[in-house]
């Protein structure tokens, strides 16, 4: 029995099917098959059901999979351990959405750099998914993510809310719609707009917003900080949450600004998610708590 069979069967459920595993394992789908066909010789019992359609989970495999995940993350700590004891430097890895870097996250990371010199930390800006997937395989450390009210997270990862807000219009201060005390979605139409790339949460909204009836021009980026630059440049307007744009450089020094839009839009919020299975090692935490009470301030004083 090898590892990775246990991981094909976990992705295999994860994932809905061997071809989307395969994707995201980054093996052939008959690599992937042939692997859990061994594991059901060596266990004795079928762990997928194989139709013409598709492939499918066992009941069998179903009832297995929970402690196939405990090896799994089991295995996963003990490398985590000895990583940790054989170095000592510690990495502590962030995947983050851009949307609170500069107001929560660099401060986070500068006062925890302070208090711990002989840890760094690795931020890395990506999207929600890809976020999902290295905490769950254990290339994170720690995630920070935007949902709506009825975004899914996935059941093995623990979330610790950051920040509450509401998606609203950021422009410069000397842009016409600074003047309005609230801005409707018409008016986002007949301009310029600064629009996030598919995968961003923001992405999704705006879509919803303009239906079928976009902006004349569209400037597509990835994430709020470039998203804010290009609204500093004048390039036009955009829509993000109320937290990623409070304490902004930008903001403090008087460029950019935000309305609220007539329209009615979800609330917001930023999630911190971590493995739920890990031994959380004490400089994790210690990142964990200093990001939770800067989340706190921040939100006190937006």
């Amino acid at each position: 029995m090898r590892l990775e069979q246990l991981g094909y069967l976990a992705a295999v459920t994860q994932y809905g099917s061997l071809r989307r595993a395969a994707e995201h394992l980054h093996v052939s789908q008959s690599a992937l098959s042939e692997g859990i066909s061994s594991l059901e010789r060596e266990l004795g019992v079928p762990l997928l059901e194989r139709h013409r359609s598709g492939a499918r989970v066992s009941r069998e495999g179903i009832d297995l999979l929970p402690l196939m995940t405990e090896i799994l993350s089991g295995v996963a700590q003990l490398k985590n351990a000895a990583r940790d004891h054989a170095r000592t430097i510690r990495t502590i890895r962030v995947g983050t959405v851009n949307a609170g870097t500069s107001a929560l996250l660099v401060p986070a990371v500068r006062e925890f750099g302070a208090g711990h010199p002989n840890t760094t930390v690795d931020v890395a800006t990506m999207l929600q998914d890809q976020i999902h997937d290295g905490l769950l395989q254990g290339r994170l450390d720690v995630g920070l993510v935007n949902v709506f009210p009825d975004d899914a997270i996935p059941s093995g990862l623990t979330r610790s809310l950051l920040l509450r807000g509401t998606p609203v219009v950021c422009c410069r201060v000397d842009d016409p719609l600074s003047a309005q005390a609230t801005v409707r979605v018409e008016d986002l139409r007949r301009r310029p707009f600064v629009a996030m790339r598919p995968g961003y949460l923001m992405h999704r909204l705006v879509q919803d917003l303009f239906a079928d009836a976009p902006p004349p021009e569209t400037f597509s980026t990835d994430g709020a900080e470039m998203g804010k630059v290009l609204v500093a440049n004048g390039t036009g307007p955009t829509i993000l949450p109320d937290y990623s744009v409070y304490g902004d450089p930008l903001e403090r020094a008087g460029v950019i600004t935000t309305r609220p839009l007539v329209e009615d839009v979800p609330p917001v919020t930023m999630l911190l998610l971590r493995r739920r299975f890990d031994r959380l090692p004490p400089v994790v935490r210690d990142f964990e708590q200093t990001i939770i009470r800067l989340a706190g301030e921040h939100a006190q004083h937006g």
